[in-house]
């Protein structure tokens, strides 16, 4: 460890955003960079940790200590063959990761400043491209081939991950480019799309072959991918959106997120959209449904559109902004999130829930019923709070919704039929870290399995499956 005691001198150093006036009015990344010197600053405030809780809470098990300090020393490019060992993509995760490892840091947990861990990780990974580090693999090929169905976060992590194993990798997606969330999901202010295609350019130079606008199940029948590859990974994601099945639902105006969010990204990559399938934010009352990280990209989008006003609900009450003694370490902090989009203007709310959507004598919304709730603390341990209405209601005037409250988990027996997978049970079949579905040489890993969630979970899963494929294609015993 080069400087045991720089956390004693060196406060927490943010890189920040762009100013407002600026990031406004264009889609280009908001976060800034530090210079290389105040970088290693940074690094150097890790303590290396006799138990390094960060290690441990990363789902991708990165070394954080380890790169720290080679970070700190100015050895960038061994920093970056430690990182690359447990994450395949830095450059997403040293971007939209809500850092998990920086919630468990030591001095996050003493004096809630943590070591700036995501963005170094970033700073680490852009180097190495900036650098040559990076350089295509050729690995030598076992004869063997496999299919990734989906190309987001997990799909790319298994298919980068079986890749360098040796098999022959094909990736299908369904839509016009492969990226999957990172491409149609995260706005471009928080994931400049260059970014995924230089990734996705690199995994081409290294044998990965991309298939888009190929739809399993409809374009081609699943049941050929079983029959011509030695083993199939489901990574298609979590996108069925929760609805809300309230009067006036199906007023014009009223929108998923992600139908908004994919068309603005689709909108930036130059892919025409029907001029009467255009959502636009432009002059209109928007009000967005939900208080998540997908509520807030909404918000970010709608200012950058010129929307004349943006409000975001939230039925939960409003939590704490530094600690939540509800969730103590080493739970998720439910504390207070505020975030560049929320700066560039947005009105918050919380404890509402919504009754109705009022629109006009043409079908448009006009309005939107809501009603405040009160929520009642558990009794016992393990009790969860009860919901009350209250009956005070008002109504908010409104002509553009986004409902963002989560997405649905398909069920995996409900996704193989789906997908039209019709071959054989396997008998007594062994599961592999919930990656071996109960079809024969089928797999599955990501928000398919687990339900919509975060980006680096989606990852580490994506590994997992490509290392249940390998060892149930080697022949080996699989993980109990």
């Amino acid at each position: 460890m080069g400087n045991p005691k720089a956390f004693l001198t060196i406060p927490r150093q943010e890189s920040g955003y762009r100013p407002v006036h600026e990031r406004i009015n264009d889609f280009s990344e908001v976060e800034q960079i530090l210079n290389t010197s105040e970088r290693r600053k940074q690094a150097s405030r890790c303590m290396d940790c006799g138990v390094p809780f960060c290690h441990w809470a990363c789902p991708t098990g990165n070394k954080q200590p380890e790169w720290q300090d080679l970070l700190y020393k100015g050895r960038w490019k061994e920093a970056y063959r430690i990182l690359e060992q447990t994450c395949d993509f830095p450059e997403f995760t040293g971007r939209i990761c809500p850092a998990l490892c920086e919630k468990s840091c030591v001095l996050n947990l003493s004096i809630h400043e943590p070591v700036t861990i995501r963005e170094n990780e970033v700073a680490i990974i852009e180097a190495a491209f900036r650098e040559g580090y990076i350089k295509p693999v050729k690995p030598i090929r076992n004869g063997m081939k496999a299919a990734v169905i989906g190309s987001g976060p997990s799909g790319l992590t298994a298919a980068n991950r079986l890749n360098r194993k040796g098999y022959e990798v094909t990736v299908f997606e369904k839509d016009e480019l492969p990226g999957g969330l990172l491409r149609f999901g995260i706005p471009n202010f928080k994931l400049n799309k260059r970014i995924v295609d230089r990734r996705i350019e690199l995994m081409k130079k290294e044998g990965i072959k991309f298939r888009t606008n190929t739809c399993v199940g409809k374009d081609i029948k699943a049941k050929t991918l079983v029959d011509d590859f030695d083993a199939v990974c489901i990574a298609i994601g979590s996108e069925v959106p929760r609805d809300l099945p309230v009067p006036g639902r199906n007023l014009k105006g009223v929108h998923f997120a992600m139908e908004y969010l994919s068309q603005q990204n689709r909108v930036l990559e130059g892919i025409k959209i029907p001029e009467k399938e255009i959502i636009s934010a432009r002059n209109r009352k928007v009000l967005v449904i939900g208080g998540g990280d997908t509520g807030s990209d909404c918000v970010g989008t709608a200012n950058r559109q010129g929307a004349k006003s943006v409000t975001q609900i939230e039925i939960l009450p409003q939590p704490p902004k530094d600690f939540n003694p509800a969730t103590p370490w080493p739970a998720w902090p439910q504390i207070l999130k505020t975030s560049s989009s929320h700066e560039e203007g947005c009105k918050r709310r919380w404890n509402l829930t919504t009754n109705m959507f009022a629109g006009d004598s043409k079908g448009c919304l006009k309005s939107v019923e809501i009603e405040e709730v009160e929520w009642t603390q558990p009794k016992e341990d393990g009790e969860r709070p009860e919901m009350k209405l209250t009956g005070r209601t008002e109504r908010v005037d409104a002509d553009l919704v986004f409902l963002s409250m989560g997405f649905v988990n398909p069920v995996q027996e409900g996704l193989l039929k789906e997908l039209s997978l019709k071959t054989d049970k396997r008998k007594n079949v062994s599961t592999d870290s919930r990656q071996m579905t109960s079809y024969d040489k089928v797999f599955a890993c990501g928000d398919a399995v687990s339900g919509a969630s975060l980006v680096v979970r989606a990852m580490a899963s994506g590994r997992r499956a490509a290392e249940a494929i390998d060892r149930f294609l080697q022949g080996r015993t699989p993980f109990a």
